[in-house]
């Protein structure tokens, strides 16, 4: 297991055993930090569209942040097709492998718990994502980003290709498309 380290922010893959910590930080994330860009129900709307695809978790491709040893933030990139999604929205899951010559890895399910907003969790888990897409021969990378999240991937380098809505228990809930070329 590799761990990265920047101040008092570790980084480590995540594993089976961090399932229900991981769920619990993502409720929190969604339940919150939509909170201001989203009405109430589309951010219940947001549960069922939203959320952990363990399958990242079992590629290895998923990292946990830990500020001071708590549990901060979470996020991963994927070699598959999902774009996004959890286990429980299975109509928008593609396990397909990409080809990293024509098609751009997935940045997936990036949350950062709410009392750890602002310190550079999801800055660090993006680039070591980024760097690792890279290393496996990826040249873009893509995600569907959350209003909330826009910010953040416009600052690093992600520009937006369109505009969705996706629909969760009959409420959509606006998403943007993005992409970034990847430093080799």
């Amino acid at each position: 297991m590799t761990t990265y380290a920047s101040g008092k922010i570790r980084t480590r893959w995540a594993t089976i055993d961090d399932l229900p910590t991981l769920k619990k930080l993502i409720n929190r994330s969604i339940d919150t930090l939509q909170v201001g860009f989203l009405t109430p129900e589309q951010i219940i709307a947001s549960q069922a569209v939203m959320g952990l695809d363990t399958q990242l978790v079992e590629d290895g491709s998923y990292l946990i942040a830990e500020y001071d040893g708590v549990l901060a933030g979470c996020g991963g990139w994927s070699n598959r097709a999902t774009l996004y999604g959890g286990d429980h929205s299975s109509d928008l899951r593609d396990p397909i492998l990409l080809n990293p010559e024509r098609d751009p890895a997935r940045i997936r399910a990036m949350y950062t718990d709410p009392a750890f907003t602002r310190k550079g969790i999801g800055s660090l888990i993006l680039k070591q994502c980024e760097q690792a897409a890279a290393e496996h021969g990826f040249r873009t990378a893509e995600l569907m980003a959350t209003l909330s999240g826009e910010p953040l991937y416009i600052a690093s380098g992600y520009y937006p290709l369109e505009r969705i809505e996706a629909t969760g228990d009959g409420v959509n809930v606006p998403l943007i498309r993005m992409q970034k070329k990847l430093k080799p």
